[in-house]
């Protein structure tokens, strides 16, 4: 055991300089599918709110449908799959695109939620003063709504984060991939991912912490105001 920590501090310098850039992609990677999932699950919580009750039947069997899937299969039709209809994307590309897909469901029903727990009253006093349902939406209803959903969004950004290695395996140049090539350098598996996984402890757990502080302040100020 001691040697293991010995060789790791050893080796550690020499292999961060290596992991710091694919972390840097992993960090883009994480903020451009995390942006995306967050304006299509706007989109699908936009639409379900104001569309007719056939519309709100197939986005429900939509995001059943999306959230039943692998992340691995949606990264996988989408980086082989669509160069056979003659559109070739980047492996990130591909990657954030397959992220966001399966992520904006999650986010959607995290939106529904904070929606809902909205007095209904509020949404029916905009129309009676002449807003279209878009400004109801936009004005009244979304900016209550994020005093609600921004601790389980930080959760699921976290889980996002550790999600992007997946993209590893379509060849995006991220931190689990380069880790993969160090490991067939030096052949020390266990020391290369052990520092992997103190990488994305550092990120994941400060995160979570401060999810954890968030969340009843923001609870706290909504009980108050109400």
């Amino acid at each position: 055991m001691i040697e293991f920590f010995q060789t790791l501090w050893e080796l550690s310098p020499v292999w961060i300089v290596k992991l710091i850039p694919a972390f840097v992609t992993t960090l883009l990677l994480t903020a451009s599918s995390f942006a995306l999932a967050v304006v299509l699950a706007i989109i699908i919580e936009l639409v379900r709110t104001n569309a007719g009750m056939a519309v709100r039947n197939a986005l429900e069997i939509y995001v059943d449908i999306v959230r039943s899937l692998p992340i691995l299969a949606l990264l996988y039709l989408i980086y082989f799959g669509l160069p056979g209809l003659g559109i070739s994307l980047s492996a990130f590309t591909s990657g954030t695109i397959g992220l966001a897909v399966i992520y904006s469901t999650y986010v959607a029903e995290v939106l529904r939620g904070g929606v809902e727990a909205l007095h209904r009253g509020q949404k029916e006093a905009g129309l009676a003063v002449g807003l279209t349902p878009l400004a109801v939406f936009r004005f009244i209803v979304l900016p209550q709504a994020v005093r609600t959903v921004t601790p389980p969004l930080l959760t699921t950004l976290i889980s996002l984060l550790k999600d992007t290695s997946i993209c590893a395996l379509i060849a995006v140049n991220e931190l689990m991939l380069t880790a993969k090539v160090i490991m067939s350098q030096t052949f020390l598996p266990l020391h290369v991912f052990v520092l992997v996984g103190v990488i994305y402890f550092l990120v994941s757990w400060p995160l979570s912490l401060f999810v954890r502080w968030l969340e009843p302040r923001l609870h706290a100020g909504r009980t108050v105001n109400s």
